[in-house]
């Protein structure tokens, strides 16, 4: 598998309210209750906090990033991801925001692949595939939580075991996040497994730099560091081959506005729900994969990965039906930019592998940086 190296650091445990501070600057953890599960077990929000103005608040259910603020050209924070203020909200159901999805995120096609001669089959929850894990995938589980004393950092761990959506082996995984003071939200993921099982992790954010939600982001302006892409069938499939970007409504190569070409994107409701091919030097580097711009409050973000590929998604299935922050999540009021390896390699010999074999560790980094921009000159 890939080699990663991931700086060592020392976790403690934080009990009630009480704040973390690093040795240097204002970097904190701070934990607080955030309710309880139908069973009555507590689910916890930890706020990750540094000098600059910049939040992450990452709760135990679903490793979900439930928050973040950043400051827009002025100084002032803002929230930039879509979600809700409590539990509640995410029990009654919702399409995946900032959950860790796994063990393979995206789709597996007709919920079916082959290790060593046996057929593993799963849930087929997205059609006739499987999607993101399954019916309770990784998004929604509950994680063990050591928060650092040392800077903003969080480690959250989950064991699933053998037979765990259909899947084979217990894998045993470890996400962490780290909020710097260079406004880098980092987040290192690992796992080992005792059988040969698929994996692809990713953390599956709705942004929108503007506003968080109350307005759509197709003024947004985004460039991919990506020359192909992957087509897909009706089914979001991808057909295997590498396509050129070039004169498609699929280059990004250059800034581009995310509404520009979007209804020449083929295919209902409207938008982009596909897979780019990152330009990586070699496997396993961490390469600059995307950067997005709003222009109105100048707030960007620039996500750089490990991994191979990079899914766009613009909230298309959004309909105005879930509601928070004073916001309507209507279709497109949202993007997505899912660090990832293919959809369906598992049954794509031709993709970067996918398969975890015993005795080996998954490794995966990706980190978003949130910059401003200076204001345009009328």
């Amino acid at each position: 598998m890939r080699a990663l190296t991931i700086a060592l650091v020392v976790w403690t445990g934080l009990n009630g309210a009480n704040a973390m501070q690093a040795a240097e600057g204002k970097m904190s953890v701070t934990k607080s209750a955030f309710g309880k599960l139908p069973d009555g077990q507590r689910i916890d929000l930890y706020t990750l906090a540094n000098d600059a103005g910049v939040k992450a608040k990452i709760m135990t259910y679903g490793a979900i990033v439930t928050s973040v603020e950043t400051p827009d050209r002025n100084g002032k924070p803002g929230e930039v991801t879509l979600g809700f203020d409590s539990l509640e909200g995410y029990l009654a159901g919702h399409p995946y925001f900032g959950a860790i999805a796994g063990r393979v995120a995206n789709r597996i096609a007709k919920g079916r692949f082959t290790i060593d001669g046996v057929e593993y089959k799963l849930a087929t929850n997205n059609g006739e595939n499987h999607l993101h894990g399954g019916n309770k995938g990784f998004d929604k589980v509950v994680w063990k939580a050591e928060p650092s004393d040392k800077g903003a950092s969080l480690k959250l761990s989950h064991v699933s075991p053998d037979g765990d959506e259909g899947y084979p082996g217990k894998l045993s995984v470890t996400v962490i996040y780290t909020l710097t003071d260079a406004n880098e939200l980092r987040i290192d993921y690992t796992a080992t497994t005792d059988k040969p099982t698929p994996i692809n992790l990713t953390n599956h954010a709705y942004w929108n730099l503007a506003d968080g939600g109350k307005s759509d982001v197709l003024g947004h302006v985004l460039k991919l560091n990506a020359d192909r892409y992957l087509p897909v069938d009706a089914n979001l499939i991808p057909t295997g081959e590498l396509k050129s970007v070039r004169g498609t409504p699929m280059d990004f190569t250059r800034p581009e506005k995310i509404g520009a070409r979007i209804d020449e994107v083929p295919g209902e409701p409207k938008g982009y729900d596909h897979c780019f091919v990152l330009n990586q030097k070699s496997p396993g580097e961490l390469t600059m994969a995307a950067r997005v711009e709003d222009p109105a409050s100048g707030r960007v973000m620039e996500i750089y990965t490990t991994e191979p590929a990079i899914q766009l998604y613009t909230g298309n299935f959004l309909d105005g039906s879930l509601k928070s922050r004073g916001a309507d999540y209507k279709q497109h009021h949202a993007f997505c930019l899912e660090t990832e390896h293919y959809p369906d390699s598992i049954n794509q010999p031709k993709f970067p592998s996918t398969l975890l074999k015993p005795g080996e560790t998954y490794r995966q980094t990706t980190v978003h940086k949130f910059l401003t921009s200076p204001a345009t000159p009328k």
